[in-house]
């Protein structure tokens, strides 16, 4: 794609994944303009002084909306050619609590996305989905569940030579707003850690990993899939070590809505899943889909699943303290240099 001459719209675009999108894409992919689409006001200003006045010309505009409000969507998409959806309520507990809310934001507002795209001609859309879309237990999950549905399915509704969608699904991103890190940094302060569950295993990704994966996929896609990273897991004790060694640990329980361990991969979706190298690739189950298409990638085996727990590359404390650090939260102690990074 020749970045340069594209217009490039993100919804949630002041969140964690906008931020570190909008700051790489600024600096190594200079679109033609690229319009950060977002409901918080002051995220927004606060966004203009780090750009507006160090880059000349900036392509950036704003745009103050909500996903919920399809008129001010199909007004943003105006000559725009790509958007990455990454709004969403994202916190369990608050989802569980105002599920109206939830499905409002996460299944209509997606819905208003896809049909402002396809009536205004946007040429790509990607959405941002999580682990948690993968037999849900909680209604973050389920909604996004329905998202990653309507998303592939719209490229039916958008009919051939139309708008072409996909979905980029990946597990918890490493200090993120809603990260146990933070919580784990301020709990290490009064010597006590609060752990649900000590045998809980998660998948982890940074935030530049995540939007370098999105905009290769941005690159990649043909409309239809759903592509899952080749990322590594961690065990919440070993976490507990790199950021509060220690620190007493109290164990809380499981909360409502939580998982032991979570799955990228089902074994229904692994099915109709191939291995591309760093990444794996869901094809549809839709007439609509080009049989051919990733025809270059490996067929997984029979039973495989793609989870935390049974995963085959972890992040072990040493590791774990050398990611923590990069972002400020590594404990004032003495400890070995390790080699270990995530690459």
């Amino acid at each position: 794609m020749e970045w340069h001459d594209l217009s490039v719209l993100v919804t949630g675009a002041t969140g964690s994944f906008g931020r570190k999108f909008v700051e790489i894409v600024l600096r190594e992919y200079k679109p033609r303009r690229l319009i950060i689409f977002s409901r918080d006001e002051l995220k927004q200003h606060e966004m203009r002084q780090i750009y507006d006045d160090k880059v000349p010309g900036s392509p950036i505009r704003y745009f103050i909306g909500d996903v919920r409000d399809r008129e001010r969507l199909y007004r943003a998409f105006a000559g725009v050619d790509i958007v990455l959806h990454a709004a969403a309520l994202k916190q369990v507990p608050a989802c569980e609590y105002n599920p109206f809310e939830a499905v409002k934001t996460n299944v209509l507002g997606a819905q208003n996305v896809i049909e402002a795209a396809i009536d205004r001609g946007v040429k790509k859309v990607i959405a941002i989905s999580t682990d948690k879309a993968v037999n849900p237990v909680n209604l973050y999950g389920a909604t996004k569940l329905c998202a990653e549905k309507m998303f592939i399915q719209a490229n039916a509704y958008a009919g051939a030579g139309g708008t072409r969608f996909a979905v980029c699904r990946y597990g918890n991103v490493v200090a993120s707003r809603g990260s146990v890190i933070p919580l784990f940094a301020r709990q290490r302060e009064n010597g006590v850690v609060t752990v649900t569950d000590p045998r809980m295993t998660r998948f982890w990704i940074t935030l530049e990993q995540g939007v370098r994966f999105v905009l290769r996929c941005l690159e990649l896609m043909r409309g239809g899939e759903i592509f899952v990273p080749k990322i590594p897991s961690m065990n919440i004790m070993d976490l507990v070590e790199a950021v509060a060694p220690g620190c007493r640990v109290e164990y809380i329980g499981i909360r409502p809505g939580e998982k032991l361990h979570e799955v990228l991969i089902s074994e229904d979706e692994a099915r109709h899943t191939v291995d591309v190298g760093d990444m794996y690739v869901i094809k549809p189950l839709h007439p609509w889909w080009q049989t051919g298409n990733w025809s270059e990638g490996t067929p997984l085996p029979d039973g495989f699943r793609y989870s935390s727990d049974k995963n085959e590359w972890w992040l072990r404390v040493e590791q774990l303290q050398d990611l923590i650090a990069t972002y400020g939260f590594a404990p004032d102690v003495e400890r070995t240099p390790h080699g270990g990074k995530l690459e």
